[in-house]
């Protein structure tokens, strides 16, 4: 009985970021230079366009366990506008989803001149995404709602969001599937909102010559379920001659979480983990490894969560802003 109900808590745990997340879920890619892969505003937002490529593999030697590819490309489209593209593959169990997202965004500028950043942005991405579930390999007595091949469903949806950017200072809002949208790939009662609130505040601060430091702030709202998360991250940057070097410390925290059966009374766990990542940039690519590990009494594995992500910037301005602000410079 135990086991039963300890298994059943981690799936309620581990669902908030993996099994309940319909489109690209959010994780700790966009602190390695690729906030546009969350918010479409930062769409051609920077100095450089920019390619991101990242693998992540959750628990190593467990078969079906979740793993996420991405790809995207954003740049300037003229002087003021915007565009971008990202494709992803998301796989976890008997569950996938693979998608396109197209992005256009426009850029205000307040400022005096193209050295002092002081940029407004407005984004908007229209996605296609086809959501499959295997049932091939299920067996046992018969069940109705069990067809024993794969099921598929598409549908499309949009994400919206703005970007503000002032000299150290950045702040985006997005918000994630605005479109109530049917889905009918396991049930008929499925819900058709699946809107997600995002909402990023940061600040870099140092001698630019030397060590800057990024601390920022990611908060997630999921509007159907109500379920809330924060990251608290901490970047740190060294400037070399040939790029830069950097670090970042990412620490998640769920405000929902589940009980357990603890000796012969009960427990609460929230779904909450530690992301250590390592960076690279050398001229004009960059390399980043994140290692993320869940902490609490309750694991379904011992081993974390690994993702490299590999990228270049292309067609660079020569002009830089003035400014501590590595995801535009």
């Amino acid at each position: 009985m135990k086991l039963k109900i300890s298994i059943l808590f981690l799936f309620v745990i581990t669902s908030y970021y993996s099994y309940s997340q319909e489109g690209i879920p959010v994780y700790s890619d966009y602190l390695s230079d690729n906030y546009y892969l969350i918010h479409p505003s930062m769409a051609g937002a920077a100095n450089c366009a920019k390619i991101r490529l990242t693998a992540r593999k959750q628990w190593f030697g467990q078969d079906d366990a979740p793993s996420l590819q991405t790809l995207s490309f954003n740049g300037k489209i003229g002087e003021r506008s915007g565009g971008g593209i990202i494709v992803f593959n998301d796989k976890n169990g008997y569950h996938s989803q693979k998608g396109v997202k197209l992005t256009y965004a426009h850029h205000i500028m307040f400022s005096r001149d193209e050295l002092d950043l002081n940029q407004l942005s407005f984004g908007i991405s229209g996605g296609l995404i086809q959501s499959q579930l295997d049932e091939t390999s299920f067996g046992g007595t018969f069940d109705p709602i069990v067809f024993g091949s794969i099921q598929n469903d598409s549908y499309f949806n949009v994400d919206v969001g703005a970007s503000y950017n002032f000299l150290d200072f950045y702040a985006h809002a997005t918000i994630q599937g605005l479109i109530e949208t049917r889905r009918e790939l396991y049930t008929d009662y499925e819900t058709d909102n699946l809107r997600k609130f995002l909402l990023s505040v940061g600040y870099v601060f140092g001698k630019r010559e030397n060590i800057t430091w990024e601390p920022s702030v990611l908060f997630q709202l999921f509007e159907q379920t109500k379920e809330k998360s924060i990251d608290l991250n901490l970047k740190a940057y060294k400037n070399m001659d040939f790029g830069s070097i950097w670090a970042a410390l990412s620490y998640r925290r769920n405000f929902d979480g589940a009980q357990y059966i603890s000796g012969s009374g009960t427990k609460d766990q929230k779904l909450q983990y530690i992301t250590p990542i390592i960076g690279l940039n050398y001229k004009n690519f960059m390399f980043a490894y994140t290692y993320s590990n869940v902490t609490g009494d309750v694991k379904f594995d011992t081993g974390g969560y690994h993702q490299i992500t590999l990228g270049i910037n292309l067609f660079c301005k020569r002009e830089r802003y003035d400014c501590n602000c590595p995801a535009i410079n």
